[in-house]
């Protein structure tokens, strides 16, 4: 069987030390005759077409890459991609963090011409491959990775291990073994058994560190790492959530959010934004983007303060490091930097 697929993996997604570097780039499109397109660089230089021209030149039909990377590209606008002829692609990929519903709408829009559907797949390097993905058939809803792929019992469900009600904010678990799951962490078995294992070890479960919620469809839609939840005055707050909420302003094109102690708050909300190119930062925009927020989520989620940056520290694989940005923020000690992209 010949497979007539070139497949174009980007947006720093290609890191050797994550499974999409190795598995997903290198050893599975091998393995089924498929073609891979690899370069090195980044996406927007010396320009920011430079995966458009790519597409273009090699007749590229699949494009896989990060929600971060997608963000990255909106904020140059539509006349970069509008300048190739892209209507070799066929299909779209996200991974590797939550996409908000207006990234999604301008790959679908943009990139994928109205065509292309969008695999917005839930997955890690511990479980070896997707685990939550549409299928073919799947009809999509921008932001959610849609339902688990064969035999996977996904559940959200509170502290004591009970199902959430629809749309209700839980912990993502995984009730049954899969193929391909990792089975321990070289060197650190202890560290495998108390990270994915211990918060449920009576029912068994893996707990993926991500919270999530289900709709009344079935529909997953993963918020964050459990990890990135504000708390203020009291309220739980998903960073991912403030981001999407930011990014949705006509003006954003990235956005990222901590928090910070407050007197009376306990916590105070800290957004860094990225605005769309062309575009001048000043005081009253970013009272405009709080207020922005309040409307979106609620006066609750109101941002303390605004912070129009250039760029803003990530992984190789497009992940914002929040970690980084609240040392900063606090003059603390930035820790191990070692997997900052340059």
């Amino acid at each position: 069987m010949v497979f007539d697929i070139k497949m174009m993996i980007a947006g720093g997604a290609a890191d050797p030390g994550w499974i999409t570097g190795h598995s997903y780039i290198v050893y599975s499109p091998l393995i089924n005759g498929s073609t891979i397109m690899m370069y090195e660089g980044a996406p927007n230089h010396p320009y920011p077409n430079r995966w458009w021209q790519i597409v273009e030149k090699y007749g590229i039909t699949i494009l896989y890459t990060s929600p971060t990377a997608i963000r990255g590209l909106m904020r140059f606008g539509d006349q970069w991609p509008k300048r190739h002829d892209i209507s070799s692609l066929r299909l779209l990929g996200s991974v590797g963090e939550p996409i908000n519903p207006e990234a999604w709408r301008w790959y679908y829009n943009v990139i994928g011409g109205e065509r292309c559907p969008i695999m917005d797949t839930w997955w890690q390097t511990e479980t070896g491959g997707f685990m939550i993905t549409p299928l073919p058939i799947t009809p999509l809803k921008p932001g959610s990775a849609t339902k688990p792929f064969f035999g996977n019992e996904i559940a959200v469900v509170d502290d004591d291990g009970n199902d959430v009600a629809a749309n209700e904010e839980g912990k993502l678990v995984i009730k049954n073994p899969w193929p391909g799951m990792a089975r321990t962490i070289y060197g650190d078995p202890d560290r495998y058994q108390d990270t994915y294992w211990k918060t449920y070890e009576k029912q068994g479960w893996y707990t993926a560190g991500d919270s999530a919620r289900i709709d009344e469809d079935g529909y997953i839609w993963v918020i964050g790492r459990i990890d990135d939840v504000i708390k203020v005055s009291g309220y739980r707050l998903g960073t991912a959530e403030i981001e999407s909420a930011l990014v949705s302003h006509q003006d954003v094109a990235e956005s990222a959010a901590i928090a910070l102690p407050h007197e009376l708050k306990g916590n105070a909300i800290h957004a860094y934004v990225i605005l769309r190119a062309g575009l001048t930062a000043n005081n009253e925009l970013g009272e405009k983007l709080k207020d922005h927020v309040s409307r979106e989520m609620g006066p609750i989620a109101r941002p303390e303060t605004i912070t129009f940056v250039d760029a803003l520290p990530k992984t190789r694989s497009g992940k914002i490091m929040r970690r980084v940005l609240k040392a900063r923020a606090q003059g603390l000690d930035e820790g191990d930097t070692s997997t900052l992209e340059e």
